[in-house]
């Protein structure tokens, strides 16, 4: 049996706005929600996502304690929920007093070797919330973003995506560049596309060489 509140995520009677604002008033309901991305149903279950991720860039601190939950979703079945559950978890890292996420740092970077594009996509743009949370990962998560180069092409992630990819992993690394250490190498990744047949990442690159080097 659903719960009545979350249920009108169904019928529409309640916005996911509306949703946020009644946990942001009684966040006992929290429960509730996190137990929501579980839902069989797609509204529901990506509804609370949403309420969860926008909750978690506010209120870190009141949704950490449900970090284990949001680990768990990276293995799900719906590719959307490994999504929320990824900008979730990097939104947390800002109240990761426990350091949680060092002991799930390999499973969270190896979803660079994932065969959707957006699931890579998403682990480039989420890792400048988490340099900024723990800047002493800033090298370990340059190394893991380099790897980009060497994705492998499916049937989901053509060698346009790759592209983009590495367009997105330009524009993360312009966001903390200059606490980077081993400029050289970023450079040199940058500079091997300043001719790119796409020219949203020709442009990216050549506009952070002009910035940086």
């Amino acid at each position: 049996m659903e719960n009545k509140l979350l249920e009108k995520l169904v019928d529409k009677s309640i916005s996911k706005e509306q949703l946020a604002g009644k946990v942001k008033n009684n966040f006992d309901l929290l429960p509730e929600i996190v137990d929501g991305m579980n839902s069989s149903k797609a509204a529901i279950r990506y509804g609370c996502g949403k309420v969860l991720m926008d909750l978690s860039e506010e209120h870190p601190e009141k949704i950490y304690p449900h970090w284990d939950s949001f680990v768990e979703l990276l293995n799900s079945k719906y590719r959307i929920l490994i999504w929320q559950s990824m900008a979730i978890i990097a939104n947390l890292t800002k109240a990761d007093k426990e350091n949680k996420f060092e002991t799930i740092f390999d499973k969270y970077y190896g979803l660079i070797d994932n065969d959707y594009m957006v699931t890579v996509a998403n682990v480039i743009g989420n890792s400048r919330k988490i340099v900024l949370a723990k800047p002493y990962l800033l090298q370990r998560i340059t190394n893991e973003m380099l790897k980009v180069e060497n994705i492998s092409i499916t049937p989901h992630l053509t060698e346009e995506c790759k592209r983009v990819i590495v367009e997105k992993t330009i524009q993360s690394f312009d966001m903390f560049f200059d606490k980077i250490e081993q400029k050289d190498k970023i450079i040199s990744f940058v500079e091997k596309h300043v001719n790119s047949s796409r020219k949203a990442l020709k442009d990216e690159a050549n506009n952070f060489l002009k910035k940086w080097n």
